[in-house]
């Protein structure tokens, strides 16, 4: 189908579509009409795609817009993902049988709204891609040359004018240079533009940082509710950023704990010197508060669709740097006090082009500032000299007819005209020519009034064309900045984020953690930072001390709404929290590094893929017990419950004890159960200990302590849960 709309209101349109999952081609007209012969030539200038939108109508300022390409040989798979709106561009190459594996686990993280395939695989991609229900997207093939390796490397090499792609880390990398070419030669066609600002391919190494399945950033709420909220999840109180790169950073942190210890360091130093003044970062936030998302304005300078408030708000936002460098020029982090290129040459050129009160549109008219280029100004001049032009040539009309009631006026419809009321008709020159008749008057036009209003409406017609020319000349001249923007929007992005987190850590009194590499996991005072924030009673704190030797396995018991869920994923947080580099919700935490939180807690069936919720439990048990190491962390909550009471017992007996007896799957394990007999795990296997949580029994009452304690629950209180609920 096709539609033609307003040109102000496409944005709109173009949104609705998009979130539809529909492609949008737009046409332009690319020729001057008056030059025309026959029909004006349109041309398809872009095609917009939900994983290649660049407009604000369309993206969520919090959230990277991510497209894929992936692409299978043999036994390697590679995958490449780009955010059109910033420029990131990733690359990936996985081997063996884990391959297919590791590529959904970045698929995950990634979330792309579209992902690019070849042709002659649609079929077998689209079976194992979309196998996972959490994984939602477009699917889009393109002919399978694209993904040729030597085509994809020549394209790449071309793009960031280099040699070779040793300094991207990929060479030699089929599938995953493959993978990343087709995906940059798809954008190039769609965008009808070079991408100059994306400037570099990073490798994702998915080695290099905590895993996060979805169950488990589902489960432990980390970016939404189980609702679908936003507000209640941990991102929801971490996020303080005051700019849209600072949001998608701290949610990239969020859900891509690092494993560097060294980095994790330095953004620690960098929170903990931010947050000792909240006045300062009081100061530091009104600066941020000025910037827009730059990096989003950079890629539509590049992509060409940047109107001339994009480029003032590009302007107000460098305009913020020296500010911003003042505010953080005595702090001693790395992170923080680096210099900033404050761009000077383009706040400047911005300064002295861009009228502030520039419309949207350039064929508007009115987007280049007076005084910024002379012949513009001569032709301003002449088409602005219309009233004072009427007023002398009324003036001077009326005094050679003897006409006191002669107006000379202008419409956009019969352009300069002289009326004359009916009247005085007698009294009208030879040489005025009739131009229109009306009901009490007549219009005229003098050869010298023609004269005058071609030479009006020719200036304004030059206006429109030089405008057009010096903007797109100016535009071009702000992109060939784009890799000093873009490394300032990092800079800038990097600072908000660390800012929030020292923010979300003077707001909940968290504290500095100690990360190593030993095995230990001890927190005294952990607390659960969202759920201390929405209850009116205050949250009860509690301990804990696991390793993978003498304290691995700890089995939890005690009643329902006992908190014992709150206690499992509370440290699960801690741990993801210490190893984005945030500070943490305890009176003091050591954390030894996690490589993987699993979480299978809560009851939920897939009855699309004909699952049922026992074989969901079963399916996510059998993941952890097959990939876990003993550097992880997992969170079990009352596994085995789907299913009859003695089958669901031996499950949850048998999980306990293979955790506790195979060497390379004895992770640090949290352990919540109904099953008392689990309990007597600890006389058989020196690595498992007993805790509960505590509660005391009124009459027909219980109270809940919400304590965790060394020992067992002697009775599950389950009458008296339901009589609770009523």
């Amino acid at each position: 189908p096709m539609c033609g709309v307003p040109h102000h209101a496409v944005n709109g349109y173009l949104g609705r579509l998009i979130k539809k999952g529909f492609r949008v081609a737009i046409c332009d007209q690319v020729e001057d009409p008056r030059q025309a012969k026959g029909i004006v030539r349109r041309e398809v200038t872009r095609i917009v795609t939900p994983g290649t939108a660049i407009e604000d109508a369309v993206l969520d300022s919090r959230e990277n817009n991510y497209i894929a390409a992936v692409l299978e040989l043999e036994k390697l798979v590679g995958a490449a993902f780009l955010d059109v709106s910033t420029g990131e561009f990733w690359a990936c190459e996985m081997a063996g049988e884990g391959g297919r594996d590791q590529v959904i686990q970045a698929l995950m993280f990634f979330r792309p709204r579209e992902v690019v395939v070849p042709d002659g695989d649609r079929g077998k991609l689209e079976r194992w891609l979309q196998a996972d229900p959490s994984l939602s997207f477009l699917l889009t093939a393109e002919a399978d040359w694209v993904f040729n390796a030597d085509y994809a490397r020549r394209l790449l090499l071309e793009h960031f004018k280099i040699a070779t792609l040793e300094g991207f880390g990929i060479d030699g990398q089929q599938a995953g240079t493959g993978a990343a070419g087709a995906l940059l030669n798809y954008v190039k066609q769609t965008q009808k533009s070079d991408l100059g600002h994306i400037l570099a391919l990073r490798l994702f190494d998915n080695s290099a940082y905590l895993k996060l399945d979805d169950a488990t950033i589902k489960n432990l709420e980390l970016v939404k509710t189980n609702d679908g909220n936003r507000d209640g999840s941990l991102l929801s109180v971490l996020d303080c950023t005051k700019t849209g790169m600072g949001a998608r950073l701290v949610r990239s942190w969020l859900l891509r704990p690092i494993l560097d210890l060294e980095e994790i360091g330095r953004r620690l130093d960098a929170v903990e010197e931010l947050q000792v003044s909240a006045a300062r970062m009081d100061r530091i936030g009104k600066v941020l508060r000025e910037i827009h998302d730059v990096e989003r304005l950079l890629s539509r300078v590049t992509l060409q669709t940047a109107n001339g408030r994009d480029l003032l708000a590009l302007k107000d936002s460098l305009r913020a740097l020296p500010e911003l460098q003042a505010q953080l020029a005595n702090c001693s982090s790395n992170l923080l006090n680096q210099p900033i290129d404050l761009l000077e040459t383009v706040v400047d050129l911005l300064d002295r082009s861009i009228d502030p009160d520039c419309p949207i549109t350039i064929s508007d008219g009115g987007v280049i500032r007076t005084g910024f280029d002379r012949e513009l100004d001569d032709l301003r001049g002449i088409a602005g000299s219309g009233k004072s032009y009427i007023a002398s040539l009324e003036a001077q009309e009326r005094q050679k007819t003897g006409i006191a009631s002669l107006k000379v006026k202008y419409n956009k419809v019969f352009g300069y005209f002289i009326e004359i009321t009916k009247a005085h008709l007698h009294a009208v020159p030879p040489h005025y020519m009739r131009k229109q008749t009306l009901v009490g008057a007549e219009r005229f036009i003098t050869p010298e009034l023609k004269e005058y209003e071609d030479k009006v409406l020719g200036a304004e017609e030059r206006i429109l064309e030089l405008e057009k020319e010096l903007f797109l000349r100016l535009r071009g001249e702000v992109a060939a900045e784009a890799p000093r923007i873009q490394t300032v929007a990092q800079q800038v992005g990097r600072i908000d984020a660390l800012l929030s987190l020292a923010e979300a850590s003077r707001r909940g009194r968290f504290v500095r953690p100690t990360l190593d590499l030993s095995a230990d996991l001890l927190i005294r005072g952990g607390r659960h930072p969202v759920v201390e924030l929405q209850g009116t009673d205050p949250f009860v704190p509690n301990d804990l001390s696991c390793n993978n030797t003498t304290d691995q396995l700890l089995i939890l018991t005690g009643p329902n709404m006992g908190g014992k869920s709150t206690y499992l994923r509370q440290n699960a947080l801690i741990v993801i929290m210490a190893q984005m580099g945030s500070f943490v919700p305890a009176e003091e935490a050591r954390v030894g590094l996690v490589d993987r939180v699993f979480t299978r807690v809560g009851a939920s069936d897939n009855l699309a893929r004909g699952r049922s919720t026992f074989m969901v439990e079963m399916i996510e048990t059998a993941n952890i017990l097959n990939t876990t190491t003993p550097r992880s962390l997992i969170l079990l909550d009352e596994v085995g419950r789907g299913t009859a009471t003695f089958d669901g017992l031996s499950l949850a007996w048998s999980i306990a004890e293979y955790l506790v007896t195979q060497p390379d799957r004895k992770a640090r394990t949290l352990f919540a159960t109904h099953y008392q007999e689990l309990t007597r795990l600890d006389r058989l296997y020196p690595g498992v200990k007993n805790y509960c949580v505590t509660v005391r029994r009124s009459g027909h009452q219980i109270i809940f302590f919400h304590k965790v304690m060394a020992g067992v629950a002697n009775k599950s209180y389950g009458i008296e849960v339901a009589r609770l609920a009523g």
